[in-house]
């Protein structure tokens, strides 16, 4: 049982995995302090109180803390469009060495037909 469970953590997929939660959490923290540290105060510019996080409006006694949720907002979208960016860029590349490869695989078997073509001829 310990030989298997060793093999089950070994496998490709779940480092693969493991090693995508550890970045995608260090991610998160860069896109929260990009988010925080600079496009906040821009758009603090245009706020009267100077950053969206603060942004809110009272109704009766609850407070509707709006810019906390538009910060969050802001953070999953740059999170998403860095994340589609990355996919997009490694699917073109592995797209671009499978047809090289595949390229690679025609010629060889053209040649070896080629081979083949000529041992029957000779052989006649």
């Amino acid at each position: 049982m310990l030989k298997e469970f060793k093999d089950f953590i070994l496998r490709g997929n779940v480092l693969d995995l493991a090693v995508g939660v550890i970045i995608g959490g260090a991610f998160t923290a860069i896109v929260k302090s990009l988010v925080d540290n600079l496009i906040n105060p821009l758009i603090g510019i245009f706020a009267t109180d100077g950053a969206l996080a603060k942004l809110s409006f009272k109704l009766g006694n609850a407070t509707f803390a709006y810019g906390e949720f538009l910060n969050d907002v802001l953070n999953f979208l740059i999170t998403a469009f860095v994340i589609f960016i990355l996919i997009k860029t490694i699917n073109k590349l592995f797209s671009a060495n499978k047809t090289e490869e595949e390229e690679e695989i025609d010629e060889e078997i053209e040649t070896l037909k080629e081979i083949r073509d000529l041992l029957l001829k000779n052989s006649k």
